[in-house]
């Protein structure tokens, strides 16, 4: 079964024959090659303008005091570890020939793994952290320190490392006909077994567990909320419980797909359609899936109040004052008014912002 190309891939032959005779997929493939690569340029242009900004929002105003601030960081960290691979799988669906060599195969689709597992783990962790600052305000108070931020980051990203670990390993440049692949070389006597084990892995690490801690601390928070009915912890949470819906929305779709895919010969033995259509879903999923990485700045500017000052400050601070030389017209005075504003004043965490 030919998967989608984005994904690091398991193989490039034009034909499946695992149905019994030769399924024939050029078409799915040239679509893909097609139409792909222009829609994954944009997601990583602007994906990558999101995230940098939010690393600049947060380093430049200094608002690493809190735990959410850190995990928030991290966050979006994760999303650029995802994004930088993109160039890569890009050129390779273009060229239809892996040219980065066999250590790069290893480390992107490692890193690529990486990336995603990480940003799912830190979406649980600010939502127990927003959990904890509400139903448990006055344990959350000593529980919810910079230090212990840093250290579930670190604990974090070495559990993303570990999820990722089969990508490390098994990844490999190969010879495909007359080109190079970069695809995983499983066992051959557990080839199908490896496939499952993946597309499950995907699914318990980054959608039944996630999902069931997230319901599990969201049904406490709205309780909270419907008691107290305090408008600032709303606002707080706001921000995490979007977050977390959109990625939900985003990854579902796809994640159900991959393990329908991995376990296709149980259902759809024989039936080339259906695989076909399978395919089709793949890319169409894979598309909505991994345009996440450039929606979570944008939701951070029309859900977080605050951040949207911190982000109007920061514009007209390093922007709009030096296009004041250029521009004439604009008024320089008003601008540097509000440029000279902190947008920090009376606020103790960047947090609030969320």
């Amino acid at each position: 079964m030919e998967t989608t190309f984005m994904e690091p891939r398991e193989e490039t032959t034009t034909f499946d024959y695992d149905y019994g005779s030769p399924c024939e997929k050029m078409n799915i493939k040239n679509l893909g090659a097609k139409f792909l690569p222009p829609l994954y340029s944009f997601v990583f242009i602007v994906g990558l303008l999101g995230n940098v900004m939010v690393l600049l929002i947060l380093i430049k105003y200094k608002r690493f005091k809190s735990m959410t601030n850190i995990y928030l960081f991290n966050l979006s960290i994760s999303d650029l570890l995802f994004l930088l691979t993109l160039p890569f799988w890009i050129h390779y669906a273009r060229q239809n020939d892996w040219v980065f060599g066999h250590t790069m195969c290893k480390l992107l689709s490692g890193f690529y793994y990486m990336g995603l597992y990480s940003e799912i783990f830190f979406i649980v962790l600010l939502t127990i952290d927003r959990y904890l600052a509400v139903v448990y305000a006055v344990f959350a108070l000593k529980a919810r320190t910079v230090t212990f931020g840093i250290f579930t980051s670190i604990i974090t990203w070495g559990l993303s490392a570990l999820a990722a670990f089969p990508e490390f390993i098994f990844y490999e440049s190969q010879k495909d006909m007359d080109n190079q692949i970069c695809s995983p070389r499983y066992p051959e006597n557990n080839e199908d077994k490896w496939k499952r084990f993946h597309a499950l892995r995907m699914n318990i690490l980054g959608l039944a567990i996630p999902l069931a801690i997230m319901i599990i601390c969201y049904t406490g928070i709205i309780k909270k909320l419907l008691r107290c009915r305090n408008d600032k912890k709303y606002k707080a949470v706001r921000l995490i419980f979007v977050i977390m819906i959109v990625f939900f929305l985003f990854w579902t779709p796809y994640n159900l797909t991959l393990l329908l895919s991995a376990f296709q010969a149980s259902f759809f033995k024989g039936d080339c359609e259906r695989s076909k259509q399978l395919d089709v879903a793949m890319q169409v999923t894979e598309v909505i899936a991994y345009t996440h990485c450039c929606v979570n700045p944008v939701i951070y500017a029309f859900v977080g109040e605050r951040f949207r000052k911190y982000l109007c400050h920061f514009f007209h601070r390093h922007i709009v004052i030096h296009l004041c030389n250029y521009i004439p017209f604009l008024p320089t005075e008003k601008l540097e008014r509000v440029s000279s504003i902190s947008p920090s004043t009376g606020v103790q965490e960047l947090s609030a912002a969320f």
